[in-house]
């Protein structure tokens, strides 16, 4: 089994163990449907990183005040704002299943999530290659929301990465972003290469990292 399906699985509330034959079945059906529905896009852009100040961190009009991203950040003179989308089509099927069958649309919502991770990680590993050309190597994805950093930031990231005209990525005044199957994010750039899994902190057991989310 891929990581993808994995994902969807434990987004499903199964953990570590094994989903029936049903859930497995219903899991295919949902990854055949996105793949007819998704049209993925994501935007990036890269901005000096200034922690001068203790305790706070200026990326760009941004000042923001985070521990956990303070930490994950530490060692980084600039980090890349991030977007992606897997668009409008998901949403549209997502809601048309839910109308007539809920167990379906719970798989789909869990698929899709997994289906938008494994996009940001190939899109971030491509951004990665390119940086690693110049010595220089990129931390986990880092999203408003994780820790105690506020979700509020992702109306200023949207705006600096010109998401709406770039991916058609918008976002509602109580901060939902539309289409729903979306993610912003900020990617620190340092000169040392860390041993952190693009996979991210659910997929790590090593509770006491420095970058963790």
């Amino acid at each position: 089994m891929d990581k993808k399906r994995r994902e969807a699985i434990r987004y499903l509330g199964f953990g570590r163990n094994a989903a029936d034959e049903r859930t497995y079945e219903l899991i295919e059906a949902s990854f055949d449907d996105l793949n007819r529905e998704t049209s993925p896009r994501f935007v990036y852009r890269i901005f000096d990183l200034d922690h001068s100040v203790d305790g706070l961190l200026r990326v760009g009009t941004m000042e923001i005040q985070s521990k956990s991203l303070l930490r994950n950040l530490k060692g980084c003179g600039q980090v890349v704002l991030f977007g992606a989308t897997l668009g409008a089509g998901v949403d549209r099927l997502i809601r048309r299943v839910s109308l007539t069958d809920m167990a379906r649309a719970v798989v789909l919502q869990a698929c899709a999530a997994a289906e938008l991770e494994e996009y940001c990680d190939e899109q971030q590993k491509k951004i990665s290659t390119e940086l690693e050309k110049s010595g220089l190597y990129l931390r986990p994805r880092f999203s408003p929301g994780y820790g105690d950093f506020p979700i509020e930031f992702q109306e200023p990231i949207m705006r600096m990465l010109d998401c709406a005209k770039k991916i058609g990525l918008t976002m509602t005044d109580s901060y939902m972003m539309s289409p729903t199957k979306s993610v912003t994010a900020i990617i620190g750039i340092s000169t040392e290469k860390e041993r952190c899994p693009i996979s991210g902190c659910e997929a790590c057991g090593k509770k006491d990292c420095a970058y963790r989310r």
